[in-house]
């Protein structure tokens, strides 16, 4: 998973605009709502290819508390001519606007159906002229 200002996937290929961040600074105070971009690339073993797997990233800030969520299915199939046994990639972008109330850190969570597979940690910043 990664964090990006901006991106999407086109025929199988990932496209991205300020991604791979960790920290987020936010000057103008808060509450803040603070669009982002996850980009998550699942690989899908053979024999699960050609099947829809449901997933789910959700955005926790400290505490804990959901922020933000996004659902959906995705099948990846085998192309023809590939080695039998060899796993498939399959990507997605996701476009979130996260509330944010408050600097400190946050997670963000990808999950295949109720096995959660990756964490990726960031962390809110308020400069100190900034109002919170």
């Amino acid at each position: 998973m990664i964090l990006a200002d901006s991106a999407e996937v086109i025929n199988g290929k990932l496209y991205m605009l300020g991604g791979g961040w960790d920290a987020l600074t936010i000057n103008s105070g808060f509450p803040k709502t603070y669009p982002v971009s996850v980009a998550v690339a699942f690989r899908v073993p053979w024999n699960d290819t050609d099947h829809p797997h449901a997933f789910a990233v959700e955005v926790q800030d400290a505490d804990g508390k959901e922020l933000a969520s996004v659902t959906g299915d995705f099948e990846v199939g085998r192309p023809a001519g590939i080695p039998a046994g060899l796993a498939q990639i399959a990507q997605i972008a996701v476009r979130m606007a996260l509330p944010l109330a408050q600097p400190g850190t946050h997670v963000i969570i990808g999950r295949i159906g109720d096995q959660e597979l990756k964490r990726t940690p960031f962390v809110v910043i308020a400069p100190p002229s900034a109002k919170t």
